[in-house]
């Protein structure tokens, strides 16, 4: 299951005089991975190298390396750790022994590798929308379920007769969360899979 970063870490080493320090990051979108780097890229180093990935969207840069030495190797170990929404930069300052492409490729996408090996991950779980209604005295204990199995409540509305939630959920958690919400309400809460407006 394909994991994100939880926040910032860093590597660093030093290989044959050249010094290395990774950094790496969550992101949400592509500015942010932008941002990032931008932020972090130090404009007195040799190079910045980079690469990130956001489901089906990546991008990587050599920074004048030899091209496929520095961001591919980055991305790969993007791919290899299975993390997705992550950025990840590697900066070099050249000690004056060349390194080779082969030297290049392991420095960069080792460093990239140990950093990501050494970050707090969580999970990321796809949860689907769920709509239902419950009484008010039935809200403390519909929260409750809902954290027990992981899911997140992202709307509630209050009306005269009680509540309307949308929650969300993994898949995989759907037939417990129903019958354990029949269970504590005599079979009156029913979840329904929320409507989307799109034409497929």
């Amino acid at each position: 299951m394909p994991s994100t970063l939880t926040g910032p870490c860093e590597y660093r080493e030093e290989i044959r005089k050249s010094r290395f320090i990774t950094h790496a990051a969550p992101i949400t979108s592509a500015q942010q991975a932008q941002d990032f780097i931008a932020l972090h890229s130090d404009l007195n180093a040799s190079h910045n190298c980079w690469a990130w990935k956001l489901g089906d969207q990546y991008r990587s840069s050599d920074d004048g390396e030899p091209g496929g030495t520095a961001g591919r190797p980055i991305l790969s170990a993007i791919e290899a750790q299975d993390c997705d929404q992550v950025v990840v930069l590697v900066i070099r300052w050249y000690g004056g022994i060349q390194l080779g492409t082969g030297g290049l490729a392991r420095a960069y996408g080792g460093g990239a590798n140990k950093c990501l090996q050494a970050a707090d991950k969580s999970p990321l779980i796809t949860r689907v929308a769920l709509e239902c209604a419950c009484s008010f005295s039935e809200l403390a204990l519909v929260k409750l379920r809902l954290s027990e199995l992981n899911g997140v409540l992202s709307n509630e509305t209050f009306t005269a007769n009680g509540v309307e939630l949308v929650l969300e959920v993994s898949e995989a958690q759907i037939p417990d969360l129903q019958q354990q919400l029949a269970d504590l309400s005599r079979g009156r809460i029913v979840l329904t899979r929320q409507s989307i407006n799109s034409e497929e």
